[in-house]
């Protein structure tokens, strides 16, 4: 089983930075693709960003330019520049997972919060 933790969310005004992070724990050998959703009120949950265990990672095309996707061993950063208002939402990480079958299936972390003022 595994456990993903996000923080640094926050409050930030438009222009600024901020840097989320996610910690997995458990299972840890059976992650493969990592990735960071966003849900803003009243909408539906979008991938931001995808990083796989090796190759590129995936962006979508709202962010790319102004976020980077990266890992180090179980965690997973989002580096977030030049933020926008749009941008403001909840982030969640989230940890594809290979069960000993070898299904996959996705974990997801709790969300934090990131609102970008004008």
């Amino acid at each position: 089983q595994v456990q993903l933790v996000e923080a640094g969310g926050g409050l930030v005004q438009a222009g600024g930075s901020l840097r989320l992070s996610c910690v997995a724990s458990g299972n840890v050998f059976t992650i493969g693709t990592m990735g960071w959703y966003r849900q803003a009120p009243g909408k539906q949950r979008e991938l931001v960003a995808t990083v796989p265990r090796v190759n590129t990672p995936t962006y979508a095309g709202s962010v790319k330019g102004r976020f980077t996707i990266s890992r180090d061993k179980n965690a997973l950063y989002l580096q977030m520049n030049n933020l926008k208002p749009e941008d403001t939402a909840v982030y969640y990480c989230t940890a594809g997972v290979r069960d000993p079958g070898g299904s996959w299936s996705s974990v997801w972390g709790q969300g934090t919060q990131v609102s970008v003022s004008s």
